[in-house]
C-alpha cells in the first residue's frame, strides 16, 4: 500500500471522530460542571461569584499541572504503543500516576497554609479575598484525584482508548452537578458547598482511573528513576504551563482591581473560553494519539498528513464555536447572574471572544500535533514568547491606563495570534516530524531507566 493511501486511511474523518468524540465528552464534562457551579454560586450574589472567580483561577493552576501530566504521558505512551509495545505504554501511566498523586498532596498542603494569602493577594484583600481563601482551602482536597485522573487520561489516550474515560469522568461530574445546588442551598453551606462537591467529583474520578491501571495487571511499583525521567522530559510543558498561569492569574488580578462586576464578568467569559478551548482540544487529543503512534511506527508521511487535516478541522470547528457564542451574546451572561452590571461588562469582552475562536481552533489543533510529536521545546519557547511579548504587557498596560475588560481580552487575542503564526511556521518546516519509539532528544534520559 502506498504512503498516500495509508495517510488517507489513518487521517480520515472517521478515524478522527472515533478518538475525538469520546474525548470531547470527557473534556467537556469538567468545564460544564464549572459553568453549573458558577451559575449556582452567581445567584448567591456578586461577592460569592467574585470569590469563586479568584479561588477557581488559583485551582486552575492544578488543572494545568494535570494537563502537563496528561500531555506528557500521552506523547510517550503513544510512541511506545505505535512501536507495538502496549505494556510499556501502560507502564508510563503507572509512573505518571505516582507523580500525579505526589504533586496532588503537595497542592493540598500548600493551599491549607498559603491559599488564603494567595487568594487575598489576587483579590486585593477585602471581603472577596477572604471568601476566596475559604473556598480554596476546601476545594484543594480534590487535587490528588484531579491529577490522578489526568495521568489516567494521558496513558489511555496514548493507547488510543478514549471510551473508558467517559464513565470515569462523566459519572463523577454528574454526581457533583447534582450535589452542588443541594449543598449550596437546601443544606445551607453556601459557596463552600460548591467546593465540597468539586472535591468529591475529583476524588472519585481519580479512584476510577487507578482502578483501570489495576485492571491492566501492570506492576504498580514506583520507579524513582522513571519518575525523574518523566519530570525531566516534562520540564518544557511545565514552563509552558507556567507561562499560561502567569498570564491568566495576572488577568484575574487586574480584573479584580476594576471591581466585583468586572471580575465577575471576566469569570463568566473566561470559563466559557476554557470550555471552548477544552472542547476544541478534542481534535488535539486525537492528533496527539495518532501523530505519536505514526511517528513511533516510523511513518512521518502519515504524521504530516494528520497535521494538515487537523489544522483544517480546527479552523472549521473554531468558526462553528464562534457563531454559537455570537448568537448567545444577549442570553448567556444572564444564565450566570441577575446582576446587570456584570452583564454590561461581559459584553465588553464578547466581541474579542467571538473573533478569536476560529484562530484558536487552529492553534489548539496544532498544539496537539506538536505534543504528539514530542516537539515540546518549541511549544515552550513559542508560548513563553507569546506571554512575554503579548499577553502580559497588554494586561498590565490595561491596568496602568485603566482600559478595563476590553484591554484584558485584546491581550488574549494578541497571545493567540502570536502562537498561531509560530505554529504554522513550524508545521511548514517539517522539523517536528522525528520518527522512532522515543524522540531523539529524550533517548539519553530513557537510557538511564
Amino acid at each position: 500500500m502506498s504512503q498516500t493511501s495509508v495517510a488517507s486511511r489513518v487521517a480520515s474523518p472517521r478515524r478522527f471522530a472515533a478518538l475525538a468524540l469520546p474525548a470531547l465528552v470527557v473534556l467537556a464534562a469538567e468545564p460544564i460542571y464549572v459553568l453549573v457551579d458558577t451559575a449556582v454560586v452567581g445567584h448567591l450574589g456578586r461577592v460569592p461569584l467574585a470569590a469563586v472567580a479568584v479561588g477557581g483561577t488559583v485551582m486552575t493552576l492544578t488543572a494545568w499541572l494535570g494537563t502537563v501530566v496528561a500531555y506528557g504521558t500521552t506523547g510517550r505512551a503513544a510512541r511506545r504503543f505505535g512501536a507495538g509495545d502496549r505494556a510499556a505504554a501502560v507502564a508510563e501511566g503507572v509512573q505518571s500516576s505516582w507523580l500525579a498523586f505526589g504533586v496532588g498532596l503537595l497542592v493540598v498542603g500548600a493551599m491549607q497554609f498559603g491559599g488564603g494569602a494567595l487568594a487575598g493577594a489576587l483579590a486585593g484583600g477585602g471581603e472577596v479575598g477572604e471568601a476566596a481563601g475559604q473556598w480554596l482551602r476546601v476545594a484543594a482536597f480534590g487535587a490528588p484525584g484531579l491529577l490522578l485522573a489526568a495521568a489516567g487520561n494521558g496513558w489511555m489516550r496514548g493507547v488510543q482508548d478514549t471510551r473508558r474515560p467517559l464513565l470515569f469522568v462523566v459519572g463523577p461530574n454528574l454526581l457533583s452537578a447534582v450535589l452542588c445546588p443541594l449543598l449550596v442551598y437546601p443544606l445551607g453551606m453556601g459557596m463552600i458547598g460548591s467546593a465540597v462537591a468539586n472535591a468529591i467529583a475529583q476524588t472519585l474520578g481519580g479512584v476510577l482511573f487507578v482502578g483501570a491501571l489495576i485492571s491492566e495487571r501492570a506492576s504498580l511499583r514506583p520507579h524513582l528513576r522513571v519518575i525523574r525521567q518523566q519530570l525531566v522530559l516534562s520540564r518544557d510543558l511545565l514552563i509552558r504551563g507556567m507561562a499560561f498561569q502567569a498570564s491568566f492569574l495576572s488577568a484575574t488580578a487586574v480584573a479584580a482591581r476594576f471591581g466585583a462586576a468586572v471580575v465577575g464578568a471576566h469569570q463568566i467569559a473566561v470559563q466559557l473560553w476554557f470550555f471552548a478551548a477544552l472542547a476544541l482540544d478534542a481534535l488535539a487529543i486525537a492528533a496527539q494519539a495518532l501523530v505519536g503512534a505514526a511517528l513511533g511506527g516510523g511513518d512521518a508521511a502519515v504524521a504530516r498528513a494528520l497535521a494538515r487535516r487537523v489544522a483544517w478541522l480546527g479552523a472549521v470547528c473554531g468558526t462553528a464555536f464562534g457563531a454559537l457564542v455570537a448568537a448567545g451574546a444577549g442570553v448567556v451572561p444572564a444564565l450566570f447572574t441577575p446582576d446587570t452590571a456584570v452583564h454590561a461588562q461581559a459584553m465588553v469582552a464578547w466581541p474579542w471572544f467571538v473573533a478569536m475562536l476560529p484562530l484558536a481552533g487552529v492553534v489548539f489543533a496544532l498544539d496537539g500535533v506538536l505534543i504528539g510529536a514530542g516537539d515540546i521545546r518549541y511549544l515552550r519557547n513559542l508560548t513563553v514568547a507569546g506571554a512575554l511579548a503579548g499577553f502580559l504587557p497588554a494586561i498590565w498596560l490595561t491596568y496602568a491606563f485603566d482600559l478595563g475588560l476590553g484591554g484584558i481580552w485584546a491581550g488574549l487575542m494578541l497571545f493567540v495570534v502570536i502562537r498561531l503564526v509560530g505554529l504554522v511556521l513550524r508545521l511548514r518546516s517539517g522539523a517536528w516530524a522525528v520518527t522512532g519509539a522515543v524522540r531523539d532528544e529524550a533517548r539519553t534520559a530513557d537510557a538511564v531507566a
